[in-house]
């Protein structure tokens, strides 16, 4: 397969991209580093990473050569000393990371809860200022033309819309960019009221485009998982991007997932359920 060509942020940001638009995972990716990138604030300044990338190679005579003696094994007589690696493995595979699992399915559960937060009314004089805001960093990136449109969505959050030219700057790889900008302006809505409120914001639908191309990796993850009985850690994610693979998972009673890692190196574990 030909390489593509993939620019980000980070270095770990384009491996990631790369990852999510060739729909594989990182044992199965096949890169090149061209040009490390360097960091900026806000995007000003930023040197992007470029790396090229292709998928490896199924090696498909392993596959199969190592799927019959696995099962021949299963079926034979044991001797004692198997017997004992066999309760071994049972204990780390079946107890362990259920009890692990567990925890840290319940830690994801508990940030969902979190957005689960009644939200006072957004007043006025906050959406003026958000706006202000929002427009005063823009041009200070020389953004250029930027419109700003707010609304109050079905959550009762102050929902900001921007648009204009080269919003993909504004946007950046897996919308770090975006994400930080958004952080801000929270910051300074709810320096305006007392009660919480939450500002959300977007451009060219980027919000809703990333919510089905992580839902489309979360589905390869898992027809890869189910085919080859292997357990899979996909790049580290935001919480919010973790919520996504497993929501998107929840229905499959094929896979479980769970989280693993401090932040913000977190990343979600997709588990063949083999009691099925």
């Amino acid at each position: 397969m030909d390489y593509i060509t993939v620019s980000a942020k980070t270095l770990d940001d384009a491996i990631t991209e790369a990852l999510i638009q060739l729909g594989v995972t990182s044992d199965r990716l096949d890169y090149v580093v061209v040009e490390k990138g360097s960091a900026g604030f806000l995007g000003i300044g930023m040197k992007q990473a470029v790396i090229k990338a292709r998928k490896k190679e199924e090696e498909k005579p392993v596959e199969e050569i190592d799927k019959e003696p696995v099962r021949e094994t299963e079926k034979e007589p044991v001797r004692e000393i198997k017997k004992e690696v066999k309760k071994e493995t049972k204990k780390e595979v079946k107890r362990e990371p259920k009890k692990e699992q567990k925890k840290e399915i319940r830690k994801e559960t508990k940030k969902e809860k979190k957005t689960d937060i009644k939200l006072e009314k957004v007043e006025d004089i906050t959406i003026k200022t958000c706006e202000k805001f929002v427009l005063d960093v823009l041009k200070a990136m020389d953004m250029g033309d930027v419109s700003v449109t707010s609304t109050i969505d079905e959550e009762g959050a102050l929902s900001i819309n921007m648009e204009g030219d080269n919003m993909g700057i504004l946007i950046g790889k897996r919308g770090q960019t975006l994400d930080s900008l958004q952080y801000l302006t929270n910051r300074v809505a709810n320096k305006m009221q007392e009660e919480y409120v939450r500002v959300k914001l977007d451009t060219e639908d980027y919000r809703r485009r990333r919510k089905e191309t992580l839902e489309n990796l979360a589905k390869n993850i898992a027809s890869k998982v189910k085919r080859t009985r292997r357990t899979v850690a996909l790049e580290p994610m935001n919480p919010y991007e973790r919520r996504i693979i497993h929501s998107a998972l929840q229905s499959d009673p094929a896979v479980s997932t769970h989280s693993e890692g401090e932040e913000p190196y977190r990343k979600v574990v997709v588990t063949l359920v083999r009691n099925r």
